[in-house]
């Protein structure tokens, strides 16, 4: 198994990467064409962004750039709160592809949970769906008790849930229930904001492995079935964050990690966010 052909197989039969490369906060431009670029030189065929990270032309041109075939590209891209409403959610979408300068979009995800009106934006995107402008749709941010809203009226279930994900923020009851639920977890931030990659057991076991604590936190995560998206510009890191395929941690490391737990948060809880600020 590789970085290449590991892969999982969503609710509709498409094929996902188990690791891709985030680029939240990655400066459109060079920075993000950079950071693209060495991903998929390395064997990474998975791209997260989104309309609010402002770099989706520059991922797209890095796409087109890197000579790798359309089709063994998974690219995934998030509608923003402003941009929710069925009409709005169309518009936003072909924004998003055309700056991608894509006919079809992989995954495309409601970004957070706006109250009030992400049922109706998810009708938008089982049309998206059913039109075959997209592969495979989905949510991010949302709780299981937003899903338990969203599934009252949804003729499509979401095929992915992508939320905050790492061991000070192991989500075992929300891992379960999109398990139950034939959705795929997706984590972002699986490296904390760097101090995960100094935690005493973090080191301990990847001194065991020969490996670094950002590898072991990346196949920790894969172990519970979340798919990864680290974040990096760095091509060094980029290149070190995909060698996890080649150990596999054990029972008392999981354990030992999944202890780590403390129900904590670097982004906003979905009950918490300041959707008022950010749907005008």
């Amino acid at each position: 198994m590789s970085i290449q052909t590991s892969a999982t197989t969503l609710a509709n039969g498409v094929k996902m990467p188990w690791l891709g490369l985030g680029v939240y906060q990655a400066e459109k431009g060079d920075e993000v064409k950079n950071a693209v670029l060495t991903a998929l030189q390395t064997g990474y065929r998975s791209i997260d962004t989104a309309s609010f990270y402002d770099n989706e032309e520059s991922v797209g041109e890095a796409i087109q750039e890197s000579g790798v075939p359309r089709n063994e590209l998974f690219i995934t891209t998030k509608l923003w709160n402003n941009e929710h409403g069925f009409d709005e959610a169309l518009e936003a979408f072909e924004r998003s592809r055309k700056k991608l300068g894509v006919d079809v979009v992989d995954l495309y995800l409601i970004h957070w949970p706006v109250p009030g009106m992400f049922k109706e934006t998810w009708g938008a995107l089982e049309k998206l769906y059913k039109d075959g402008k997209v592969r495979a749709i989905g949510v991010s941010n949302f709780t299981d008790q937003h899903l338990e809203e969203l599934l009252k009226t949804a003729e499509i279930t979401p095929m992915v849930n992508q939320v905050e994900f790492h061991p000070r923020l192991f989500q075992k009851a929300l891992l379960e229930y999109c398990q139950n639920h034939d959705i795929q977890l997706e984590g972002w931030r699986p490296l904390g904001k760097g101090d995960l990659l100094e935690h005493d057991a973090v080191k301990e076991i990847a001194d065991k492995h020969g490996k670094t604590p950002a590898q072991v936190l990346v196949r920790w995560a894969l172990q519970h079935n979340v798919v990864s998206i680290p974040k990096s510009v760095t091509a060094e890191r980029i290149r070190s964050n995909a060698e996890v395929f080649d150990f596999e941690l054990d029972t008392k490391d999981m354990d030992t990690i999944n202890g780590m737990n403390e129900n904590a948060r670097y982004g906003m809880h979905p009950d918490e966010f300041d959707y008022a600020s950010t749907t005008k």
